[in-house]
């Protein structure tokens, strides 16, 4: 299996797009380039799950090692494991739900699906690199296409907060890159520094150089996925920028950053893990229980989403923080639950907006009379955002809770009671929200004439759901997929917690 394809397939669409002309042309190059990217991904999936059957117990595999750049020993190494395809499989996912719910994008067409597919392009990278400056690379190839599609196509202060998360994001990016640096000249492989992922990890970095670089690198990939008070860009960002970049935005960026706190930092740097793990869960608390109440002020759809994501992702670095198999297990299943999930509340945000022109829920209302599939997946997708039995949400957040509660000690006890009681608060205002919006009497006349979710749409939300109930229903594809990726890591920790 060439793990190349998924850089190439997505470069060779968005050349592709350049060279057509016309919306009816660009957006079928779009669909099925991405329609390609989700076919292979479950190829990779299924030769992935095969090799595993077959007894290969290599922590990577379908590796490929090439030389970049020799005077740096830079290298073009990739190669997955459980936890890398369930990321490539969630990207794939979400990047053709994208290019579906913008099939009437006529604003600079071919210059949006470009940017769109190039995102994914930055993100299959980063997922499969073994190499640390190649994984940089990757993350740094997936910033500025966002910051070109929320100041172009975005609405409200665009420009404002495009150049915010470009600078939050780059910010993390410069952090990120002083802890590989870090890593990278304390490293030392036969008299040659190295940025190779699978040499570094059989080390045994000097804790003073962990405690020291550890920070940069775990606040810098933080910073991507909402850590606290590091989040101010997520409500923004994800307000103004149109529907397929929100969905990429919460989907799959928040995710860079979870995976990088995971991969990276924990588990090169698992002895800096355990001393700053107080540190991270208190962060984590807080975004959790900062992100919900926030929530429940806000008035606009998207921000209501945006707010909630800096809750869901508080999950993600507890599950971290708490370095346990199970929270570790629950951290990776709630990165893919929540991508899964948000990417669908947005995709019916939009949908809403497209027809309705406001997101205020107070000018709202009634919406089940006039577009009942929409006002379903609104439904799904906030009861899957509040954890109710059957959704992935709730798999997740499970797992979550019972990996923190394995932690005998007050304190990590008094965290995930704390992390629990977020649970209220979510129902509160998904429920209220629904409530407003969906349910109830129609608040504006005009809003009868309004027509339900076309055949794009409609596709969309069913490939999101699709994944949504597959975790909900059968968690062990996606537990016994991760495993053998969460093992490797959780043995270097337990190595250090001895």
């Amino acid at each position: 299996m060439n793990l190349s394809l998924l850089i190439l397939i997505p470069l060779i669409t968005a050349v592709a797009i350049l060279l057509v002309k016309g919306l009816k042309q660009v957006r079928t190059i779009a669909l099925f380039g991405s329609a390609a990217q989700l076919i292979l991904a479950f190829v990779l999936f299924y030769f992935y799950r095969q090799k595993r059957a077959g007894g290969n117990t290599a922590n990577f595999i379908f590796e490929d090692n090439y030389i970049w750049y020799e005077p740096l020993n830079i290298k073009y190494h990739i190669g997955v494991d459980g936890i890398s395809i369930a990321m490539i499989l969630l990207t794939a996912f979400v990047v053709i739900a994208g290019v579906l719910v913008s099939w009437k994008m006529e604003k600079l067409s071919k210059e949006f699906f470009f940017l769109l597919i190039f995102l994914s392009l930055g993100a299959y990278g980063f997922f499969i690199a073994l190499d640390l400056f190649t994984l940089f690379f990757f993350l740094e190839v997936a910033v500025i296409p966002k910051f070109l599609l929320i100041g172009i196509w975005g609405s409200g202060k665009k420009e404002y907060s495009a150049m915010k998360l470009a600078l939050m994001l780059m910010g993390g990016s410069a952090l990120v890159f002083v802890g590989l640096a870090g890593v990278y000249f304390n490293t030392n492989i036969n008299g040659v520094h190295s940025f190779d992922l699978t040499q570094i990890a059989e080390m045994n970095i000097p804790i003073e150089v962990q405690k020291l670089f550890f920070p940069f690198a775990f606040i810098g990939f933080g910073i991507f996925t909402a850590l606290f008070p590091f989040h101010t860009w997520v409500p923004d960002g994800h307000s103004s920028a149109p529907t397929a970049a929100s969905m990429f935005l919460a989907g799959i960026s928040m995710k860079l950053g979870g995976y990088g706190c995971l991969r990276v930092a924990t588990y090169l740097m698992p002895d800096a893990a355990h001393e700053y793990s107080t540190i991270i869960i208190v962060l984590a608390c807080i975004a959790i229980l900062y992100g919900a109440f926030a929530t429940m002020m806000q008035t606009d759809l998207k921000y209501i989403n945006a707010y909630s994501s800096v809750s869901h992702c508080g999950f993600v670095l507890l599950g971290i923080g708490m370095l346990t198999k199970t929270a570790i297990d629950g951290a990776v299943m709630q990165m893919v639950s929540h991508g899964l999930m948000t990417a669908l509340f947005f995709a019916v945000i939009g949908m809403i907006y497209d027809r309705t022109h406001t997101r205020q829920v107070a000018q709202l209302g009634g919406l089940m009379k006039m577009m009942p599939f929409i006002s379903t997946v609104f439904v799904i997708a906030g009861l899957c955002s509040l954890g109710l039995p059957g959704f992935s949400g709730f798999v997740a957040e499970m797992t979550v809770f019972m990996g923190s509660w394995q932690k005998a000690d007050a304190f990590y006890r008094i965290a995930t009671i704390i992390a629990c009681a977020s649970i209220v608060v979510t129902a509160v205002y998904i429920l209220r929200a629904t409530g407003k919006a969906i349910m109830g009497p129609v608040v504006n006349n005009e809003h009868l004439s309004l027509g339900d979710a076309g055949w794009n749409e409609r596709l969309a939300a069913g490939l999101l759901i699709l994944g949504i109930v597959v975790i909900g229903i059968a968690p062990f594809l996606l537990k016994d997929l991760i495993n053998p990726g969460t093992n490797i890591i959780i043995e270097k920790i337990a190595a250090v917690i001895k």
